[in-house]
């Protein structure tokens, strides 16, 4: 139990009791359920995306139809839900991550950059286009009848491509600590071998082939962004799991879009 309520802490603004207390080594353990963590985020976004498919019907009874708002307008609610229950950490990190490595000359300018909470030029483009793909791609999907299984497997496969990155990379600020060294430091290969089980099991069951297909784009996504932060910063911080995250999510979205007809 105390692995999930550090993963909900870690990975979402869920209320917890003031009480609860947990260190590097909890969150590092806690990376077992991240997948689990994301894909409970998207049961909530199901849930959602169902409410706004309700419709009155003639005689005043609710019933699942037509959406009762076009899918664009459902697709831009979902993903500000989904800003709101993380406390829109991933998308902050995302900017962090484009400012300075898009600004930075070397490893100390980039990190340097990405501790500034101002966001730059490069970190705005980032999230307009972040943005953009999410809402364009889950419009798609809505339009089509197939929003549902993508709405649980993006976040859940999003959460488990941390773990491989902590598993297999270092946490570039060694001397000064951070978010990121909780998970780097603290990952094993039962934490890996058990994310991997759990994403498999929700990814193939809800998505079948085509899950197979979004497992796919997010390691190509995950092991591009490992051998970036490797030759820019020498390992991964806290923003660039967060980046690798929102990445991650709409290359599984695009990925369903191509796949879906």
């Amino acid at each position: 139990m105390k692995r999930l309520f550090t993963a909900m802490a870690f990975l979402t603004r869920a209320p917890l009791p003031s009480r609860w207390e947990f260190d590097a080594v909890d969150v590092g353990r806690a990376t077992l359920l991240f997948p689990l963590v994301g894909a409970a985020l998207g049961v909530i976004n199901l849930l959602f995306l169902y409410v706004f498919s309700l419709r009155i019907s003639i005689g005043h009874h609710l019933t699942i139809g037509s959406p009762w708002l076009p899918p664009s307008v459902i697709a831009v609610l979902l993903v500000a839900i989904s800003a709101w229950l993380t406390g829109a950490m991933h998308l902050d990190g995302l900017a962090d991550m484009a400012d300075g490595f898009g600004g930075g000359r070397d490893r100390e300018e980039v990190l340097r950059i990405m501790r500034d909470h101002a966001i730059g030029a490069y970190g705005a483009v980032a999230l307009i286009l972040l943005v953009f793909i999410k809402v364009t791609t889950l419009s798609s999907l809505i339009d089509r009848g197939a929003a549902g299984p993508l709405l649980i497997i993006a976040p859940a496969l999003g959460r488990w491509a941390s773990v491989p990155l902590g598993r297999f990379l270092p946490y570039a600020r060694r001397q000064d600590g951070g978010l990121g060294a909780a998970i780097t430091e603290h990952v094993g290969w039962f934490e890996l071998i058990g994310a991997s089980l759990l994403a498999g099991i929700c990814t193939l069951y809800l998505g079948s082939w085509r899950g197979a297909g979004c497992w796919l784009a997010v390691i190509a996504v995950t092991a591009l962004n490992a051998s970036m932060c490797m030759r820019r910063i020498g390992g991964v911080t806290g923003d660039t799991l967060g980046a690798d995250i929102e990445v991650c999510e709409a290359a599984v979205l695009l990925v369903a879009v191509a796949l879906t007809r």
